[in-house]
């Protein structure tokens, strides 16, 4: 029997290492001198100055971009696709009140092209030194058996710390209390097999445009990043009471502010009180969605919701707004089952 090389059975290790060697300079952006490695170690090094904490906690999360890498992966762009990863993992851990320290990524592919790891790693990175946190390390995959060539699959772990008696848990939620919107800027990253089967069925590609996008073609308004709302909410959390905070992901609407409520807390939405995404409008036109499932699939245009006492309505209205932020009242929350309703 012939010798088989690793290369012959579909990994080449050579454009492994050149990945790494081509990002290094760019994940260095990053690094600051809580920093003790380097990248290519086999683990990461964050030094963590507690004096600054009377009693700080850790708070973690991992997610990953989902089937929009599809989309990106079309349309050969892939820039976005290392944002949205960022950015949805650090809206994860702010929602508990934390600020980022680390971020550690995952991506594999059927064959590696090391210009696209390359530009999906700028993303990440770029998206990382807006709050500072640290791209401390990750990995880079080839699996030919796992993915088609010209397959991407992103993930990352984020670590941030919060103050013990500053977390963020929703257990001081109660009747009265209002909940503030912010907007989406485009589906984030859920919603996307049900994009890309709409595309599918409606005979369109992603780079037609419709009239409700203003020239925007379908696939740039899918690819929009997921943003991150660190510099609109982080700063108040120091003037004003959060009771409790809500990433809209998947599940939207529906899953996912029942899991920052207390027993006997339910939410009402007004109907109405904040304005949805074209694209999303028409997705829900284009599938013919309940609203139910409407709401339960997609963010509706809400990508974070805070929920505050109603004597704390206008001063946390005002100080987002001071960030940079849109922020609108779109429900109350009221005695009653845990869950959602719209009024």
């Amino acid at each position: 029997m012939s010798q088989i090389s690793y290369e012959d059975a579909g990994v080449n290790i050579e454009k492994g290492n050149e990945s790494v060697q081509r990002i290094k300079g760019l994940v260095k952006k990053t690094f600051n001198s809580a920093v003790l490695s380097d990248i290519g170690l086999f683990g990461g090094l964050f030094e963590f100055d507690t004096t600054q904490y009377k009693k700080p906690v850790l708070v973690s999360s991992t997610d990953g971009v989902g089937t929009k890498t599809q989309i990106g992966v079309a349309l050969k762009k892939y820039k976005g696709l290392g944002a949205d990863i960022v950015g949805h993992s650090i809206n994860d851990i702010l929602v508990q009140g934390a600020k980022p320290l680390f971020f550690l990524d995952y991506l594999a592919a059927g064959k590696l092209d090391v210009s696209v790891v390359e530009q999906i790693v700028s993303g990440m990175v770029e998206e990382c030194t807006k709050t500072g946190l640290v791209l401390i390390g990750g990995e880079t995959a080839e699996m030919p058996s796992v993915y088609k060539e010209g397959d991407y699959d992103i993930a990352g772990t984020i670590v941030g710390v919060v103050e013990k008696d500053k977390i963020i848990r929703g257990q001081n939620v109660k009747p009265g209390d209002v909940c503030i919107g912010l907007p989406s800027v485009s589906l984030h990253t859920n919603g996307y097999s049900l994009a890309r089967k709409l595309v599918e069925v409606s005979g369109l590609k992603y780079t037609d445009t419709l009239p409700e996008l203003n020239g925007m073609s379908i696939g740039d308004a899918f690819l929009i990043p997921h943003k991150s709302y660190f510099s609109e909410i982080y700063p108040i959390l120091d003037k004003v009471e959060v009771n409790a905070m809500a990433h809209i992901t998947g599940g939207g609407l529906i899953d996912n502010p029942p899991r920052v409520l207390p027993e006997g807390c339910r939410i009402q939405f007004k109907r109405g009180s904040w304005k949805n995404l074209p694209i999303i409008a028409w997705m829900v036109k284009a599938a013919n969605l309940t609203e139910f499932e409407a709401h339960r699939s997609l963010n509706m245009g809400i990508g974070m919701i805070l929920i505050v006492s109603k004597e704390n309505v206008d001063k946390a209205l005002a100080e987002l707004k001071k960030n940079g932020a849109d922020p609108s009242v779109i429900g109350n929350v009221v005695a009653g089952q845990k869950g959602v309703e719209f009024v």
